[in-house]
């Protein structure tokens, strides 16, 4: 087990600890009480060993010197993580603050962890195992809105799809039949899934996924080699989608895969990108033939 437990927390740390096997990566902004609950939840992790980078925009102070996100940090790092917390200005937009994230990756597999989401216990260690098992370029989980439990969708899960054995690259654009995948991932449609198949605890289900925002575990290396997001000097500032481009480059290549059930659930605070104009994929692809225009 990588996680202290309470009764050594007042221990010296071993030099022979465990390293870690997954850096979880956290951009944020003006969000101490969101990331607060997102520590809270990493707490919740015993394996695999993993190690907190977590970079900072606030337009004030950092999120990290509010007593509840300054709480978690110490008790991540009581638990024997190693926890990084830094400040990334001036703001370059989202693609170049997940570049500046990735640079900070030592590890074998990285965890790209938005600052408003909360693990359920086991949840990485599920997606950590799904990632080897599967041998493809990502694995996730596409974070529930709870408040949607009562909220059934079935028109929006026509689209679900095992993968069956080894995943497979795939190329996916707007206008191929993949892309109507996405609302696999609204409300709490996913929660509706796993309760339909008889999910039972320890048992994950990988299926096919247009894109996967807010929780993704990578392997490192398949996305370095795509060039990660380097795209974000292509872009303006006020952008989104940027995870988009990453994701549809390594599945084009290695394969990416969603699994169920998804332990992560969304916060459902209000957005902080105001401005989604530019879609990172429109600008980043555009010399792609099956990219339509703006």
């Amino acid at each position: 087990m990588s996680q202290r437990s309470s009764e050594s927390w007042a221990l010296e740390p071993k030099a022979s600890a465990e390293p870690a096997s997954v850096d979880v990566l956290i951009p944020t902004c003006d969000r101490p009480a969101e990331l607060a609950v997102t520590l809270a939840g990493l707490a919740a992790q015993r394996e695999p060993s993993f190690r907190v980078v977590v970079s900072d925009q606030s337009r004030e102070q950092p999120a990290w010197l509010h007593p509840a996100p300054a709480a978690m940090v110490r008790v991540l790092q009581a638990q024997g993580r190693e926890v990084v917390v830094l400040c990334h200005v001036p703001r370059r937009g989202l693609a170049e603050h997940r570049h500046f994230l990735l640079k900070q990756a030592q590890t074998p597999q990285c965890l790209f962890l938005d600052d408003d989401i909360w693990l359920e216990a086991g949840a990485l260690q599920r997606m950590s195992e799904a990632l080897a098992r599967l041998r493809c370029g990502f694995v996730g989980m596409a974070p529930q809105g709870l408040s949607f439990l009562d909220d059934r969708r079935p028109q929006e899960v026509l689209t679900f799809e095992r993968w069956e054995g080894t995943v497979t690259p795939e190329r996916i654009r707007p206008d191929s039949p993949a892309f109507g995948r996405w609302p696999l991932h609204s409300a709490a449609n996913l929660s509706h899934l796993s309760a339909d198949l008889g999910l039972v605890p320890g048992e994950w289900v990988p299926y096919k996924v247009a894109w996967l925002g807010g929780c993704t575990v990578y392997d490192r290396k398949a996305l370095d080699d795509v060039g990660g997001f380097s795209f974000w000097t292509l872009l303006p500032p006020e952008h989104a989608g940027e995870d988009v481009v990453a994701q549809w480059r390594v599945m084009e290549k290695y394969g990416g895969a969603g699994i169920l059930p998804s332990g992560a659930v969304h916060l459902e605070s209000p957005t902080t990108v105001m401005d989604r104009r530019v879609e990172a994929y429109r600008v980043v692809l555009q010399d792609d033939a099956h990219v339509p225009e703006p």
